[in-house]
């Protein structure tokens, strides 16, 4: 588990309306305090009472912390990495047109992941890149390094520069599917990637497509759903969206989305739960709307 940070007292959670008629018609209701424990201090935060261990939530505009829990923390990230994956091919400009055909080299043999992505066949850069976002597809993620100039030991390289360049200093990477738990970050570093992912149209559409199909040379029909439910429900307005799960970080979550009127980031890791980041993330849509109703925090 994540060790815990101290936290500031100006790091606490702070709710302000903007309408003070409407404050007073209707109070602010305040949640059960989630506590941090580090070194014998404790820090009371208001917020909701989340499973992850780790979790942030900022405004994407001004970059105000809504939520924060360990959010310095160095843990693995584990598919969260595509994200990182995503924007170096497209910062490459490589070709999306271009066939990039599956290599031995590309199957999974640190964690023996199954694929459906046959050795031998063909598949556009484009749908390579929707399937490893969309669906967390690893050998498609692997394809993609793979298939950069340099190969493999060149695309991580510049993925790592890549994460110097948003500002993520404590963050490392080794694969590009992440299925290595020597891919690492923090909470508040995870944000800087998802801002950044969120500035490329690409990335945005591809981690919100519910599903897609995809037919191989021999006329194989494959079809790929997003690994993030919530990107079909209707109740949420989400820009960018990634899972990851390995038994090391355990399960992970990141997302753009507007709540309340308000858009934000939200980064959840290690929920060691089958549903828990998923319920975490609705507590929080939860908790942000039962503060104002449908008006801004902040």
């Amino acid at each position: 588990m994540l060790a815990a940070p101290a936290f500031a007292a100006d790091q606490r959670q702070r709710v302000t309306i903007k309408n003070p008629q409407k404050a007073a018609q209707a109070p602010v209701r305040k949640s059960r305090p989630a506590t941090s424990h580090h070194n014998g201090d404790s820090v009371e935060a208001w917020g909701p009472n989340l499973k992850s261990s780790a979790a942030l939530v900022v405004d994407l505009n001004d970059g105000q912390t809504i939520y924060a829990k360990n959010t310095n923390s160095i843990a693995p990230i584990a598919s969260i990495t595509k994200l990182m994956t995503a924007m170096v091919v497209l910062d490459a400009n490589l070709p999306l047109e271009e066939t990039v055909y599956i290599d031995p080299a590309d199957v999974d043999n640190l964690k023996h992941t199954g694929s459906r992505l046959g050795i031998g066949n063909g598949f556009s850069r484009r749908d390579l890149l929707r399937m490893a976002l969309m669906s967390s597809e690893n050998r498609a993620a692997a394809a993609l390094g793979r298939a950069y100039p340099g190969g493999s030991e060149m695309f991580v390289s510049a993925m790592n520069r890549k994460a110097i360049e948003l500002g993520m200093w404590q963050t490392r990477f080794v694969d590009s599917s992440g299925l290595s738990s020597e891919n690492v970050s923090t909470a508040d570093e995870l944000v800087k990637m998802v801002k950044g992912a969120y500035d490329y149209p690409l990335i945005r559409e591809f981690t919100t497509t519910p599903a897609h199909v995809v037919e191989t040379a021999a006329g194989r029909i494959l079809q790929f759903r997003n690994s993030n439910g919530l990107v079909k429900n209707p109740a949420w307005d989400i820009g960018v969206s990634k899972t990851g799960y390995i038994s090391e970080a355990g399960r992970c979550l990141v997302m753009q989305a507007t709540i309340a009127a308000r858009p934000v980031i939200i980064v959840l890791l290690d929920s060691w739960g089958t549903l828990t980041r998923i319920g975490d993330a609705n507590r929080i849509k939860k908790w942000i709307e039962s503060q104002l109703g449908r008006e801004p925090l902040g």
